[in-house]
């Protein structure tokens, strides 16, 4: 395994891209239809562009899959039409559900299948992270990241285990994330967040700082949106509620507008954000959306005793057959 086709070298994948060709590997990516951004960082980390998927697949023996989630299956379906057939490794965010569509998909073409979950900040020099593989290829795989600053760690198990341990992992630091900047939030619409700030410091001295970890990740909330609806699939799957991160991901999908800001946001423009609400979205008619209050509002005036638990069940249920047909 000499050459690998890295799809696509966002601030991770770029920073794995690096770790890679410090190995002594061929790393190469295609820039069609990419950013200027995306470009920028690839040429950064030393990566070739070899213009088309076609052309950095022809040259690949590994591909390996740094995507936002809802993106991991499409492009894993467009590798596997190019006829791949080496080792393909998805190291996405993305339920242990998704990621067994995704090997079916790639071993239908004769490629290896390898699951990958990432753990930690993008690996630059001075800041280690951790993937965690598992498959029948993850030794392998696993030696190719020796002595880089992403370590690797083959998992025992089918594909499938490495996300579902990401899934975890995830599911407390990112949705706990939410969850305190979203009491914040409630804290300061019912005037009691300095009252609530003091009794934290007694009680759980490290809340108060935690809360506001929010405000560094504001930017980029946009790509955990999907990671947090993945995770709400898993736990439907294992026969668990998984309003909670649905919930997360609609917080995150309030921060969207932050998304490529130059300078983190303050706590209150966050909060307000989550109070404003999300951008209501047009359907395929043109027809907007009504907002979560209007519907409740309708629902209210035609049935009396209508609580949001049902309709968050009703919703997990939705997008959980969603992902089990893709």
């Amino acid at each position: 395994m000499k050459t690998v086709a890295l799809l696509h070298p966002g601030e991770m994948g770029a920073a794995i891209g690096a770790c890679l060709r410090g190995r002594g590997l061929r790393v190469v990516w295609a820039s069609a239809g990419r950013s200027a951004a995306t470009r920028s960082r690839a040429n950064a980390a030393g990566m070739e562009d070899l213009g088309t998927l076609e052309r950095a697949l022809g040259v690949a023996d590994v591909v390996l899959s740094v995507c936002p989630p809802h993106g991991a299956l499409a492009l894993a379906r467009e590798v596997a039409g190019h006829g791949f057939n080496g080792v393909y490794i998805d190291a996405n965010a993305i339920s242990p559900g998704t990621v067994r569509n995704i090997a079916r998909v790639v071993e239908a073409a004769e490629a290896a299948f390898v699951d990958g979950g990432i753990i930690g900040p993008p690996p630059i020099p001075g800041a280690t992270s951790r993937i965690y593989l598992s498959g029948g290829r993850a030794r392998d795989i696993a030696a190719v990241f020796a002595g880089s600053n992403l370590e690797a760690i083959p998992l025992e198990g089918a594909a499938g285990a490495a996300s579902a341990l990401k899934a975890c992992y995830a599911a407390w630091t990112k949705g706990a994330t939410a969850l305190l900047a979203a009491i914040r939030a409630l804290a300061t619409h019912e005037r009691v967040e300095a009252a609530l700030l003091e009794e934290w410091k007694r009680s759980q001295p490290e809340l108060p700082k935690r809360s506001e970890v929010v405000t560094a990740q504001a930017r980029k909330a946009w790509r955990w949106i999907g990671e947090m609806e993945e995770i709400a699939a898993s736990f439907e799957a294992a026969g668990l509620p998984g309003g909670f991160h649905l919930a997360a991901a609609d917080l995150y999908r309030r921060l969207e507008g932050f998304k490529d800001g130059t300078a983190a946001p303050a706590l209150a423009e966050v909060t307000a954000a989550f109070r404003r609400g999300a951008p209501r979205r047009k359907t395929a008619s043109g027809v907007r959306r009504k907002s979560s209050k209007q519907r409740e509002e309708q629902a209210h005036s035609t049935t009396r005793f209508k609580f949001g638990t049902a309709a968050l069940k009703r919703d997990a249920a939705k997008r959980l057959r969603s992902l089990k047909r893709d």
